[in-house]
Formats: structure tokens, C-alpha cells, sequence
């Protein structure tokens, strides 16, 4: 099976949490946008956020997923509850700074170093499929959908370069750390 009842629902609540974090974040977007309106909470800017991060993030997580899965090992998708909370607090007092981490794959199981480096490259190699993707549909895109392209193409590339940073704890320093233990 690929996805367990828990992991829709953590996908929902998600994607829902992201698009009420992100809902007035693309603020320099908005004049481009045909339906924003000011004043009250704007359940198009929300379903935009939805539609734009969301998806960058999840499929991130399910290139972790399911290259695990390809190396025999069994891994989960989760919202991340915690984080979750923190970034909906930081949006509600205004905050400047946010930095959150919205879900993970906890993936069980021995792999081997030369596993281990590609499971975590998967996730950011999908983020880089999806900035080349979007480049390519950048031209062809209708000026309606010009802002969504051109946002998603620059959180795909963003994500790319964040998560392969030789970091503890993110994807770039699993990379590293287990192609040096391959190589010396």
C-alpha cells in the first residue's frame, strides 16, 4: 500500500496549515493575482498558497518515500505537528521570521550508505525536476497563470538549494555525510 489513511490525513492538515501560513506571504504577487481582495481574510490568496507550497512540499517528501520504498525499507509520510503549530503562531503575532519544518518521512529499516545518500537527494531532486518543469511551462503559460509558474519555479529552486545545504538535520548534510563515508 502506498499511503495509509494517516498520511492522507496528514497531507490534508498540511497542506491546509500551509496555505493559512502562506495565505499573505506572496504579497509583491498579489496585484497580478485576478482575485484578491483586501481587508478580510482572502480564501483565494489561502487556496493559492495551497496550490502553490503544498505541492512543492509534498512531493519533496514523496521522492524520500518512495526511494525508500524502492530500496526495501518502510517509510511514512507525517505532518509535523510541532512545527506546524510553531509557524501558525509566528504568522499570527506577525513575526518577521519563519522558519518551520512542515512534514517528514520517518523511514524504517537498515540502508546502506549509497542508499541513504540517495534517499535523501530524492526529496530535493523532485524540487529540482519541478523548477526545470515549471521553466519550461514559464514560456506557454497563459498571463493568468504567469504568477503561479514563476512563484512555483522560484519555491522549487529555494527548496533545491535550502535542503541540499551540508547541514545537520537537513537532507544536503544526509547527501554529504554518506557519500564521504562511501568514498573514505
Amino acid at each position: 500500500m502506498f499511503f495509509t489513511l494517516k498520511e492522507f490525513f496528514d497531507m490534508v492538515v498540511m497542506s491546509l496549515a500551509i496555505g493559512f501560513i502562506f495565505s499573505d506571504f506572496f504579497s509583491t504577487y498579489k496585484h497580478r493575482l485576478p482575485y484578491y481582495s483586501q481587508g478580510r481574510f482572502d480564501w483565494n490568496s489561502f487556496w493559492f498558497s495551497v496550490l502553490l507550497v503544498a505541492p512543492t512540499i509534498i512531493l519533496h517528501e514523496f521522492g524520500h518515500k518512495f526511494t525508500a520504498m524502492a530500496f526495501g525499507l518502510h517509510a511514512v509520510f507525517h505532518a509535523a505537528y510541532f512545527w506546524l503549530l510553531i509557524a501558525v503562531l509566528l504568522k499570527l503575532i506577525h513575526s518577521p521570521f519563519l522558519f518551520f519544518v512542515p512534514a517528514y518521512v520517518s523511514i524504517y529499516g537498515p540502508a546502506s550508505p549509497g542508499a541513504s545518500a540517495l534517499i535523501a537527494f530524492a526529496g530535493p531532486a523532485v524540487n529540482l525536476l519541478l523548477f526545470l518543469i515549471s521553466k519550461l511551462v514559464i514560456p506557454k503559460a497563459s498571463k493568468r497563470n504567469l504568477p503561479y509558474w514563476m512563484l512555483f519555479s522560484k519555491i522549487n529552486f529555494f527548496f533545491f538549494i535550502f535542503n541540499m545545504l551540508p547541514i545537520p538535520g537537513f537532507d544536503g548534510f544526509t547527501v554529504y555525510f554518506n557519500l564521504f563515508k562511501i568514498i573514505f
